[in-house]
């Protein structure tokens, strides 16, 4: 079977141009949110997804019901089509694939910065700002502790990782001198 992020590209990226060309980015993130929501939560997918008795057509319309007010007729419409094809369970794929392509229009990264110890606030705004000046984009950071990087930081971005970390180096290190 295809990879959930094989299958999600295509439709994430029709949306987006769609979403691009109606100059309705916005709207579009805000209703990929509420049907990723709505198609993630657990009895929707026992239910109604993974239910063999309904149709695509009849799943789809139940996600739209749920949905209600908060997605436009396009959207709809979007959404039918996504369910003829039997691609709603991957649906939350397509919300993620479609928020890269925003974030890369808008040229805003998000990174996520795990380090052994606390960042001070000078040291997280240090980080953003050479990360904004090398990659030219608007960086949002997200911080986490994980004492058993034992000192450095990870940083993540996407399908990027960066590993400046000590246990890193140190594994790196044990597989150089295994070799």
């Amino acid at each position: 079977m295809a990879e959930t992020s094989t299958i999600a590209r295509p439709y994430a990226k029709a949306a987006f141009e769609h979403a691009v060309a109606k100059d309705a980015l916005d709207d579009w993130s805000g209703m990929f949110s509420r049907v990723a929501q709505v198609v993630a939560n657990d009895d929707m997918r026992t239910r109604v997804l993974g239910n063999p008795k309904l149709s695509s057509e009849q799943k789809s319309q139940l996600v739209v019901d749920v949905c209600g007010d908060a997605v436009n007729d396009e959207f709809k419409n979007f959404v039918h089509l996504v369910g003829e094809k039997g691609r709603l369970a991957v649906f939350g794929a397509i919300a993620e694939q479609f928020e890269v392509f925003k974030a890369q229009q808008e040229k805003r990264m998000d990174v996520e910065i795990v380090s052994a110890f606390p960042l001070a606030e000078a040291q997280e705004q240090s980080l953003a700002s050479a990360l904004a000046k090398r990659l030219n984009r608007e960086i949002s950071i997200t911080t986490q502790v994980d004492s058993s990087l034992l000192g450095g930081v990870i940083l993540r971005t996407g399908d990027t990782v960066i590993d400046g970390s000590v246990r890193g180096r140190l594994n790196r290190l044990h597989e150089a001198l295994s070799a």
